[in-house]
């Protein structure tokens, strides 16, 4: 066995939710699934595509089911754990849920890494399960090339505060919740040229749960939510538009940043993920005459554990906005606003 010291990153061909298959693969591979329609219980399945599935058991009790899981964004292997299972659990609150349990996902390249580490792994998944109050029960593992881990997970809610992605109506404000630019901070990494200030400021965006998401469920202003995460604010913005049949207008000069993502980004620390995310929806997206290219990719930048897009009555934004950020999310905002028209979305300066 080779136990050299050795970076999670270098085992990995990408980290993150940039691992995600390109939006419009995933569209082709879904078209050739069968319908979940016949299930009258199954109030939200891939149709949408939607954070996670919800099943009415009965007047008052929704079951949530989501996974999550991928490979190493970060080389600490605690923190990796902890970024992974933060951003399975947040499926769960896109949806207005509560989570109560996890099931791991582990997949490690035996010969390449000590069982010291990979119980690092697995310490830092169940240290952001017992923050979000609930266990890791049970799991599977396998001895794979890459290494890879996440989250099975289960939520509850009652039928009324489920809250999918298809609710935007014309007129609504739209918050977010964190920052953008983790896709951006992990091209960096892979090249060694984040400042250390940076990866505190990465860590603690991606290990900030979602839990906000149940609060806002109880509130019938808020119409839709969804986590974004691998595609993009623009790609989940665009998931929101077509599953709700509007038209989102976003100002680039409201959207939240980390603090050095539009630096990096100007520097040419840009994701894969984000060319391709581009090209699989960049034509649903009107621009701004003579964006530059880093501005574009900045927002196609993948997300990893980011933060809610919420869609909210207008007259209500205010105050939903000093909630969220009362609740431990300084960086939310109002970044725009719900129009009618065919679905896609726009950007203003």
């Amino acid at each position: 066995m080779d136990t050299r010291a050795i970076r999670l990153t270098e085992l990995a061909h990408g980290g993150g939710c940039g691992c995600k298959l390109a939006p419009s693969v995933l569209q082709s591979l879904l078209a050739t699934q069968p319908a979940t329609q016949p299930f009258a219980q199954l109030l939200v399945g891939n149709e949408m595509a939607d954070d996670a599935a919800v099943w009415q058991v009965d007047d008052r009790t929704c079951v949530i089911a989501t996974t999550d899981f991928f490979m190493p964004i970060v080389d600490d292997p605690r923190d990796f754990g902890r970024i992974a299972a933060t951003n399975a659990i947040s499926d769960i609150y896109a949806m207005g849920g509560k989570p109560i349990l996890a099931l791991a996902i582990l997949g490690m390249p035996i010969g390449k890494l000590d069982p010291g580490t990979i119980a690092k792994i697995l310490e830092g998944g169940a240290a952001a399960c017992a923050e979000a109050g609930i266990p890791v029960a049970g799991g599977h593992s396998i001895d794979s090339v890459e290494p890879i881990y996440g989250l099975a997970v289960i939520g509850i809610c009652r039928p009324d505060q489920v809250r999918g992605n298809n609710g935007a109506r014309p007129g609504d404000a739209l918050i977010l919740t964190k920052g953008i630019g983790v896709g951006i901070y992990s091209a960096a990494i892979k090249k060694n040229a984040l400042p250390e200030s940076c990866y505190d400021e990465m860590i603690g965006t991606t290990t900030l749960l979602n839990r906000i998401g149940t609060v806002l469920a109880d509130d019938p202003d808020v119409h839709a939510l969804t986590d974004v995460t691998g595609f993009g604010i623009l790609g989940h913005g665009l998931e929101m538009a077509r599953a709700s049949g509007v038209s989102l207008a976003l100002r680039f000069s409201a959207i939240p940043f980390l603090s050095q993502a539009m630096a990096l980004a100007q520097q040419g620390f840009i994701t894969g993920a984000s060319g391709r995310n581009w090209a699989s929806y960049g034509a649903e997206v009107e621009l701004p005459e003579g964006m530059p290219d880093w501005q574009r990719l900045l927002l196609a930048d993948p997300q990893t554990s980011g933060g809610l897009l919420v869609a909210c009555a207008p007259h209500r934004a205010n105050v939903l906005l000093k909630t969220i950020r009362a609740a431990g999310y300084p960086l939310a905002s109002i970044i725009g606003t719900v129009e009618p028209g065919r679905p896609g979305v726009m950007i203003v300066a």
